[in-house]
């Protein structure tokens, strides 16, 4: 083993770390694994997926650890909120076969920009879907299959994007959010894996080191993010999403 994979496991805990306590950390190691470790980007895309799902498994073992089940809705439920983000994530991972253009990441850093304001705002659920949960809960299902397509597109912000969707129309909290997403992501991630296998966009030995990586800082983000509750995940949001949204404008 090379001193620049001992490196890739630890930057892979580092981004394991901050996908698991709000999102972002695929803006990190995707730069990493094309310029460092040699990735065509398609192929560093692919990758990643290894790291991040491995991160779902040790992050939910994490948080039901500290009593934050991932089926907080319900297992059948949570599930379902799962096999449709799934079916989004099929649809966007076909797509991501071809890398997105300069264009593409600078308006995708706006995106996240709005996504902080949002979070941050935190604009209260409709009246309507604390009265009637099943509203909410099929809007859910809704967001979630956009939000599948585009995690299986590109990564970068999905966790954002998912806290959001899942605090606004299912009424959760941050953290409450935060662990039923990991239950999502274990999902989606078996689609998008199987799609940039199919096509050979996976290196996969950079992909157990980025798992080994990933798995460590879920697992020491998820605890620690339990014990400091929402405002740190708040803080934590905010710092993620400016640095995503100026490296993307940047590449």
């Amino acid at each position: 083993m090379e001193w620049k994979d001992l490196l890739l496991i630890l930057i892979g805990s580092i981004t394991g770390f901050i996908n698991t306590v709000a999102g972002g950390g695929t803006v990190i190691i995707m730069p990493f694994l094309i310029l460092f470790m040699g990735l065509p980007p398609s192929v560093a895309n692919g990758t990643n997926r290894i790291g991040v799902f491995t991160q779902t498994i040790f992050s939910a073992w994490g948080f039901k650890s500290k009593g934050q089940t991932p089926f907080v809705l319900g297992v059948k439920k949570s599930i379902l909120l799962g096999l449709t983000a799934f079916l989004g994530a099929m649809i966007g991972s076909k797509l991501a076969i071809e890398i997105p253009d300069r264009l593409y990441n600078r308006i995708l850093s706006i995106v996240m920009v709005l996504v902080l304001v949002l979070t941050l705002w935190k604009p209260k659920a409709p009246q309507a879907f604390l009265e009637d949960q099943k509203k909410g809960y099929s809007l859910a299902l809704i967001a979630l299959f956009f939000v599948g397509a585009y995690a299986g597109f590109i990564q970068a912000g999905t966790g954002l994007l998912l806290i959001l969707s899942l605090s606004y129309f299912c009424n959760l909290t941050l953290v409450q959010s935060n662990a039923i997403k990991t239950l999502i992501v274990f999902i989606f991630s078996i689609g998008t894996i199987a799609v940039f296998a199919y096509n050979n966009k996976i290196d996969y030995y950079y992909g157990i080191l980025l798992g080994i990586g990933n798995g460590l800082g879920g697992w020491v983000a998820s605890r620690w993010s339990v014990k400091k509750g929402d405002r740190f995940i708040q803080i934590f949001m905010i710092v993620a999403v400016c640095l995503m949204a100026f490296k993307l404008w940047v590449l």
